[in-house]
């Protein structure tokens, strides 16, 4: 049959029934498709899979009583497994049985998990007819969303005996992205068969974002020339408006919750800085309720990392604890609990327990992860003294670890020792850029060193670092995920010390949109966001008057997923070959595929730089929607026809490979695949890259595919 087989993850769902659903917030750093902000833009995400689970009582029955129960089904085609538990004063027992779902016409239609835009697929439909008197039946199929039938609507069939025959609907994706049903309903006789199908179809490229920028003095104006580049459904538009120089806050903060990766470090960076944001802009309730939901959600995603000893593994599930990741989650926990969120049971004990147990065990290696150690402490109410004490005697201490340690006595309230070990400080760091350890680099531990400053109270020596660390936000430089968290982080203390709300100066201004009523805004906070509704015109019309007397650094940030196709090959410092072949090893041609075909994709990385070692190389390889990975955990000895990596993160349409990579050195990754949908698809493009230095990637571009039915 053309269905294939399909397998759901319903964990959450079953075990919801005794405690809520889990797992069902925001996707942070990692998270399907990242991609909470593309599911933000259409405002939801096609329910794929209704689950035949339910949940009954507990009910009370006499003894010798009866008692009928009526359960509503599901769309679903099968048998399910009924289970009864029964306790009295301790006693206990249970009964099951398994029962057959099934209807004298019945239906049931697949597609794939995710569909891409601009793309045909070929629905199949099978159709039960298990009453002798149901001869003819007519099918029909509607479809929602960014979705069109290409052909008929309505195909017939006729059975001379009970069983089963095929049908097929072609179905072509439209130009934009967003959740797309299909309803298709079957009747014979008088008889009626219904089932709804929900799937996304999603980009599976990043959105980028396009900054347009002015400065508008009192009674001046400011007019962009505003046009869409994204998809239809990818379009996103925000309005800045600031008294201070800006800090590119949607850009930045919106790369740290797209980002796809989901390692401790991206994790709490995407929701690190969302902590502090009240500092910087006033918040409406929408969009209070979407960070607290956010926070809670990151919250709950470090319990996946968090180790037996108290700290937290590099990747979710670890054994070891990462030193830096630990220190720097815990960083997230302790603010996150001093704002109002309530934390696990234990979570933060056993975390303060692990760090106290580190920083006694400390060798005098790594003195900045030491001192940032014990900055978390003291920020924990949990100072270690005699840590401390050692550290600062230590010979040689780095620049940013006498920082952090001054912090530490400040927070532990020692404040002359604090202000001792700052006076001899300085504030030059040697320029660098670390894939490990720390994964920081000279502009991280800048932003580290102004935290430091704003908390001691050394705001004169502060200012010169805050205006350069906002130039390096504000302009279009990569940043790594720390370095932009940490900077965010250190401006959002520093603006929160420095200024004061009783004397801040004022911004007045107004603004209409697609010639909308003008909206007046005054406000005292150092920045005002705004975000603007997307309409079906390709353009956009800002009209902004500066109302007040201060000069205003306006700001529009445009963001969009442009249609693929359109990605360039490169090499950088990494090469990336990707092979197709058979089962046997035969090379393949991935362009044409019959329906059915198993074949493996091996993807080879070498290292071509001068550099050391390569460590935390990210393998980000997309398939296309007509394809379907078969997970290689579930095949007996096919995970030892791959290289060695640190985790890897397998998905709908994508699997994520992370690993590292000596000089000269070259690993290969493979993933089994089917060709299961007949249609045509588009294939994305293979990337590698160091997830902590933009300088070292290598990419194969995209291509489209197409699979076709045997023989053909």
């Amino acid at each position: 049959e053309a269905l294939g087989l399909k397998t759901w993850d319903i964990y959450d769902q079953v075990a919801g029934a005794y405690g809520g659903i889990l797992e069902q917030l925001l996707a942070i750093g990692g998270d399907e498709e990242g991609e909470a902000a593309k599911r933000k833009a259409t405002g939801k995400k096609a329910q794929r899979f209704p689950p035949v689970v339910r949940f009954l009582g507990p009910f009370s029955l006499k003894a010798q009583a009866k008692e009928t129960h009526e359960i509503q089904m599901p769309q679903y085609v099968g048998s399910v497994r009924l289970m009864v538990v029964a306790g009295q004063e301790g006693a206990f027992g249970f009964r099951e049985k398994t029962a057959f779902v099934r209807k004298p016409l019945m239906i049931l239609a697949t597609l794939p998990r995710v569909l891409g835009p601009q793309e045909d697929i070929k629905m199949p439909i099978a159709v039960f007819a298990m009453d002798p008197k149901i001869k003819n039946v007519a099918i029909s199929a509607l479809v929602e969303g960014p979705l069109t039938l290409v052909g008929p609507t309505r195909k017939f069939i006729t059975f001379k005996n009970p069983g089963d025959e095929m049908v097929a609907f072609d179905l072509r994706t439209e130009k934009h992205i967003g959740p797309a049903k299909v309803k298709i309903e079957a009747v014979g006789g008088d008889i009626t068969a219904r089932q709804t199908i929900e799937i996304d179809v999603r980009l599976p490229s990043s959105p980028i974002a396009v900054v347009l920028e002015g400065i508008t003095s009192k009674n001046q104006t400011w007019k962009p020339d505003l046009k869409y580049f994204g998809l239809a459904g990818t379009n996103r538009v925000t309005l800045e408006v600031s008294r201070i120089p800006p800090l590119n806050l949607e850009k930045r903060l919106g790369y740290l919750i797209q980002y796809p990766h989901g390692c401790i470090e991206q994790t709490t960076s995407s929701v690190f800085p969302q902590i502090y944001l009240d500092k910087l802009l006033e918040l409406p309730a929408e969009r209070k309720a979407e960070i607290e939901k956010n926070i809670k959600a990151g919250i709950e995603r470090l319990r996946l990392f968090q180790t037996s000893e108290g700290g937290f593994s590099f990747w979710p599930g670890g054994g070891s604890a990462d030193y830096w990741g630990s220190c720097y989650a815990g960083h997230f926990l302790v603010e996150a609990e001093k704002v109002g969120y309530l934390l696990p049971p234990a979570m933060l004990a056993n975390w303060k327990q692990y760090q106290r147990r580190m920083a006694d065990n400390w060798n005098a290696a790594g003195d900045l992860i030491q001192a940032y150690r014990l900055y978390t402490l003291a920020l924990a109410n949990a100072p270690e003294l005699g840590a401390m004490n050692r550290l600062r005697e230590t010979a040689h201490l780095s620049t940013t670890a006498r920082w952090q340690l001054a912090a530490a006595y400040q927070m532990a309230g020692q404040p002359e020792a604090a202000a001792k070990l700052a006076r001899d400080a300085g504030f030059q760091v040697a320029k660098y850029q670390e894939l490990y350890n720390t994964y920081g680099s000279d502009f991280r531990d800048k932003a580290m060193i102004l935290e430091a400053l704003s908390l001691i109270g050394r705001l004169s020596d502060a200012k010169p670092l805050a205006k350069e660390i906002t130039e390096r936000l504000n302009n279009n430089r990569w940043l790594s995920t720390q370095e932009t968290a940490y900077a965010l982080i250190a401006m959002a203390r520093h603006v929160g010390v420095a200024e004061d709300p009783k004397k801040a100066d004022v911004m007045d201004f107004n603004f209409t949109w697609n010639n909308s009523k003008p909206e007046k805004t005054t406000s005292s906070a150092p920045l005002v966001q705004k975000r603007l509704p997307v309409g079906a015109e390709p353009k956009g019309d800002l009209v902004l008057t500066n109302l007040g007397g201060l000069n205003l650094y306006t700001r529009l940030i445009v963001q969009g997923a442009p249609m693929p196709g359109n990605e360039k090959a490169a090499e950088e410092g990494l090469s990336i070959e990707v092979d197709y072949v058979s089962p046997e090893g035969q090379t393949i041609d991935p362009s044409k595929l019959e329906q059915g075909t198993d074949f493996i994709a091996a993807v080879t990385v070498k290292h071509n730089g001068n550099k050391g070692a390569y460590y935390q190389l990210a393998l980000s390889h997309l398939f296309p929607s007509g394809w379907e990975i078969r997970n290689t955990r579930m095949i007996p000895g096919a995970s030892a026809a791959t290289e060695a990596f640190h985790y890897q993160d397998i998905r709908d349409d994508r699997v994520y490979t992370y690993f590292d990579l000596d000089p000269g050195k070259r690993k290969t990754f493979k993933v089994f695949l089917t060709a299961a949908y007949l249609g045509r698809f588009y294939m994305p493009l293979v990337s590698v890259e160091a997830m902590y230095d933009a300088t070292i990637h290598a990419r194969v571009q995209g291509a489209w595919v197409d699979v076709v039915k045997a023989g053909n």
